[in-house]
């Protein structure tokens, strides 16, 4: 059975494919509704505990992943899964570390990755992707 996101719930992002997968700063209270199925985590420190599965990706905040071989497989596997599950990507505020994953998954999705910034700003928010690295990671992300 596929279980995925309400198309219009808060922090949904609708990538080309018709995957939803939902962004969301941590420091802010969870959406209502469905828990996620599985949830990416982008933090400099190890999150606490979800009932969900959930991996946590090594990345500082207003920085790059510490590991960028393990953020690559880490961002197609939430990629793969949101195909017919809940998948949240997550960091403290919801900006910069999301936003910057989320246009990750976009170009795995098939945007370029010169226009994948501007994808995620249009459809998840105005002010993701907080950087000029975290722009740069993006546009060299191998999609």
């Amino acid at each position: 059975m596929i279980t995925t996101w309400e198309p219009t719930a808060a922090g949904v992002l609708r990538l080309p494919s018709g995957r939803l997968v939902r962004g969301r700063g941590l420091r802010h209270p969870r959406p209502d509704g469905p828990d996620p199925g599985f949830g990416l985590y982008l933090l400099g420190r190890r999150p606490p505990p979800v009932p969900w599965e959930a991996h946590w990706l090594r990345w500082p905040d207003f920085r790059l992943p510490t590991d960028r071989s393990a953020a690559v497989e880490a961002l197609r596997a939430a990629w793969d899964r949101a195909e017919g599950e809940r998948v949240e990507v997550a960091c403290g505020g919801g900006r910069g570390r999301t936003g910057t994953a989320l246009a990750c998954l976009a170009v795995l999705d098939g945007v370029p990755g010169d226009e994948a910034v501007a994808y995620v700003r249009r459809h998840y928010a105005a002010r993701a992707v907080e950087t000029p690295w975290q722009r740069r990671y993006v546009e060299r992300f191998p999609g």
